[in-house]
């Protein structure tokens, strides 16, 4: 997966192709890895727990627990984690404490917020799409969050390059 920062995105690719991309929120606070400072770290990371999976779409989450309450798309007044929960862990020296900090991917009931940075620090994504993600990942996969925007990379030049064949009603990209 590469998530980036600018295009407030998330590439799912398999095999170095690109094959869906979502949209999310990375933190209000910027970028960084500094303890309490809900910032989003960037570099590798990995999935380290995967929680929820059983869950519906929407329950609240407390301290990793199901609560039973289960909210609907932007519901007003509140901002829980809902839906699923991916567990972040960093590979580099600068982001290893992410697991510590709890940075996640997670549901969010915001979704009018969703693609500008809206977070304290986690990866957001409306409930459909963190149920869809979660279902097509497992504990190990690697996400890459990246500052600049997802045509600086190969796979985000593929998935571009594709949505525009698809824009002009091609069936495929190549």
């Amino acid at each position: 997966m590469i998530v980036s920062v600018r295009d407030q995105k998330l590439l799912l690719t398999k095999d170095g192709r690109p094959v869906k991309a979502y949209k999310v929120s990375t933190s209000k606070f910027g970028l960084g890895s500094g303890s309490g400072t809900n910032r989003t770290p960037i570099g590798k990371l990995g999935i380290a727990k995967k929680i929820g999976g059983s869950a519906p779409k929407g329950m609240v989450f407390k301290s990793r627990r199901p609560t039973g309450e289960v909210l609907k798309p932007n519901a007003p007044g509140r901002d829980p984690i809902v839906s699923r929960i991916m567990w972040l862990y960093g590979k580099e020296g600068h982001n290893r404490n992410t697991y510590r900090r709890c940075v996640y991917i997670h549901g969010t009931p915001e979704e009018w917020s969703l693609g500008s940075p809206a977070s304290y620090g986690c990866i957001r994504m409306s409930s459909s799409d963190v149920v869809d993600l979660y279902n097509r990942v497992g504990v190990g996969a690697e996400v890459q969050v990246i500052r600049g925007g997802l045509t600086t990379t190969t796979e985000g030049q593929r998935y571009a390059r594709t949505v525009s064949y698809q824009l002009l009603g091609f069936s495929n990209g190549g």
